[in-house]
């Protein structure tokens, strides 16, 4: 039997054969979340699933996270790609992940960990964000925002882990919301996740798909980062996509030291991975 979980939660969409229909995307925090482990659970304004404290998310102080938007696996190579980005991972962070059949089989074969935010539900399909661990997460909990333009969420997973320093790191994976004329939805969609994030004691990483396309996206991300105390990850051969010249994908990090990071090509999505390696801070 495979040992991957199931779901964190999901957000039900109605789908036609034209188009979406409409639905319920508020999803104020709640102080007591409802829980589900469902893939496909009813809608759900916050979710959040605890599992039994496990493993440490590093080994021997070190642990390697790569972050890939994988294109909804509309490329025949994008198994090949993910065996490859995530031979020597301890995390994977993917944005687009579509639980069609041979992504079900693909994790079903391997040993990690999922979590899934379900952000919509297209012929019978869950898509959304998708977090691969070695380890269980200590706690997980799913978000849901709104595109004011096309009406489809983007979603992002907030997990913590245990780490050998007896530190517990948090981590963000995020689909930014892309088409909106201003930036409200954009700084929203961040806020969302704020109050949680100033209360955590300890490292933090975000990271993800930002669809920073243009230099006020990128303004309002760096900004939030600051007002964690986050630095960016530099990469030391930044091929990461650009739009109108603007890099899309980012990680940001705190309380951990970068020992590499990368960001090799690939033909097998419309954006570049992003690989990591953080030690933990000596105490």
């Amino acid at each position: 039997m495979a040992r991957y979980a199931k779901v964190v939660a999901g957000f039900g969409v109605v789908a036609g054969v034209l188009g979406f229909g409409a639905f319920n995307a508020s999803f104020d925090v709640s102080t007591a979340p409802e829980i589900s482990a469902e893939v496909l659970a009813p809608q759900f304004s916050f979710s959040c699933i605890d599992s039994i404290q496990g493993l440490p998310l590093d080994q021997d102080g070190t642990f390697t996270v790569s972050v890939w938007n994988i294109y909804k696996q509309q490329r025949e190579n994008w198994r090949t790609a993910l065996d490859a980005f995530s031979r020597d991972s301890d995390l994977v962070l993917l944005q687009e992940a579509s639980l069609n059949l041979d992504l079900q089989s693909y994790l079903e074969g391997s040993e990690w960990k999922v979590r899934m935010a379900n952000a919509f539900k297209f012929m019978d399909t869950p898509a959304g964000v998708m977090n691969l661990s070695n380890v269980d997460a200590k706690k997980t909990c799913a978000y849901l925002a709104m595109e004011p333009w096309l009406r489809l969420p983007k979603s992002a997973l907030l997990s913590q882990f245990s780490l050998s320093n007896g530190q517990t790191l948090a981590v963000v994976n995020l689909h930014g919301v892309n088409f909106s004329i201003g930036l409200d939805e954009y700084k929203a969609q961040l806020e969302s996740l704020k109050s949680v994030l100033t209360k955590h004691i300890g490292p933090i990483i975000l990271a993800g798909d930002f669809n920073t396309w243009r230099q006020g996206r990128i303004d309002v991300l760096k900004s939030f980062a600051q007002s964690l105390h986050l630095s960016e990850v530099m990469l030391q051969k930044d091929q990461r996509i650009k739009v109108l010249g603007k890099p899309l994908d980012h990680v940001y990090y705190r309380g951990l030291r970068v020992v590499a990071a990368e960001a090799p090509k690939t033909d097998a999505s419309d954006h570049n991975p992003i690989i990591t390696t953080f030690r933990l801070l000596k105490s």
